[in-house]
């Protein structure tokens, strides 16, 4: 008796019988480890021992509805007889290419630009740092920072550019917790220099105002100026947002503070520039990607690193020592408290239980993951660290304009 079966597939290619003669019962083994019956009077069709491999492994984002698997269409039983099974692709040329130090000057083969990601709206500072850092890009404006993740990893856009730290106002804890919770890349940094300008419809003067619309950030390091102008300070999402206000709403006694730029967009007229209280006002941003920058050692570079540590005598001290016994700098310290385990419980007497906060430590340290004296101190960590994760390796930024 001859019998055919229909294709069996499994992850990584099409495995087919083409006929079994004269058995009730057969064992074929297609390699691979993969061993697959048939009895005809029982079962009356295939299994295989080896189930997990035909299972396709969908990793669903966050708020997002997972995709359904990818269902192949079955082989024609006629033509089944010249199929065969030809392994996994060897055209390598086809894989996604690691990204290199040069593909900061981003640009596509086609021609198409750039989609970079920031929070806010046409003119913010956020746009400024994607404008700097990629100038021939096509910005995308986000309601928040993390619909500018979300936007990255679902190939919405190529980069998003966020804020992580301010010279005056200090560090954006939101962002640090969003860089943990999405499996993005840093790529790299700008840093960018600040100039907060006090802005009206064309013709109003400072006089005529009353009061002024900005972020709170904002209106905080403007606070000298905008005391001795007797203004009244209302809140906004952001920056070029309260100057979007302004235009729309065309109220001549209403003011915004927001950079130049927005200005120009929304056709305001810069009633005083530079009227921050701190002339050095810096906020640096980071560049963020699907996939890790391959560093290199042909300028300064900096890599990002987030960890956790048992709890112990001196054990922060040890980990910070790895870096300065092999003379690397560290830029940047910065501790959050672990969100799915916030206390730890310590029995160090008869007497009761001591709770502590569990923390998570981000750093910032000057050198390359591709010079051993790097790769050296991590691994010397990890001794230390419960957890330890790579955020990014990338060129620093050395300019301010």
């Amino acid at each position: 008796m001859a019998l055919k079966c229909d294709g069996i597939v499994v992850k990584c290619g099409v495995f087919s019988c083409i006929e079994l003669l004269g058995k009730t019962r057969t064992r074929v083994n297609l390699g691979s480890g993969l061993i697959f019956r048939k009895d005809v009077k029982k079962m009356g069709k295939w299994e295989c021992c080896c189930r997990v491999l035909g299972e396709r492994d969908i990793t669903s984002i966050e708020d997002e509805k997972p995709l359904k698997p990818f269902v192949y269409p079955l082989p024609n039983p006629d033509d089944v007889s010249q199929m065969e099974y030809t392994g996994f692709h060897k055209d390598l040329n086809l894989l996604p290419k690691p990204l290199t130090a040069s593909d900061l000057s981003l640009s596509r083969k086609d021609g198409s630009k750039v989609r970079v990601a920031f929070q806010g709206v046409r003119g913010s500072y956020s746009e400024d740092a994607a404008l700097k850092a990629y100038p021939n890009c096509e910005t995308v404006p986000c309601d928040g920072f993390e619909a500018a993740f979300k936007a990255v990893e679902l190939w919405l856009v190529d980069r998003a550019v966020i804020p992580i730290e301010n010279t005056v106002g200090g560090s954006l804890h939101r962002n640090y917790d969003l860089l943990l919770r999405h499996r993005l890349h840093i790529v790299g940094e700008v840093q960018l220099n600040v100039n907060h300008c006090l802005m009206g419809l064309p013709g109003v003067r400072k006089e005529d105002l009353k009061r002024v619309l900005s972020h709170p950030q904002a209106l905080d390091q403007c606070e000298g100026t905008l005391s001795k102008l007797g203004l009244v300070r209302i809140s906004t999402d952001d920056t070029a947002g309260a100057a979007q206000i302004v235009a729309s709403e065309r109220a001549r006694d209403t003011g915004a503070v927001a950079s130049a730029r927005a200005a120009a967009i929304y056709g305001l007229n810069i009633i005083e520039e530079m009227i921050q209280d701190d002339d050095d006002n810096i906020t640096r941003f980071m560049l963020l990607a699907r996939e890790p920058l391959i560093p290199g050692i042909d300028r300064p570079y900096k890599t990002s690193v987030v960890f956790s540590l048992n709890e112990g005598p001196g054990i922060l001290f040890k980990a910070l020592a790895v870096f300065a016994l092999r003379d690397i700098n560290l830029s940047k310290i910065e501790s959050r408290p672990q969100k799915n385990r916030p206390l730890r419980i310590v029995d160090d007497s008869n007497k009761g239980s001591a709770k502590y906060f569990d923390y998570l430590f981000y750093i910032d340290f000057q050198a390359s993951m591709a010079d051993p004296q790097a790769q050296f101190a991590l691994g010397h960590l990890q001794e230390l660290a419960s957890f330890i994760r790579v955020l990014g390796c990338y060129p620093m930024d050395t300019s301010l304009n």
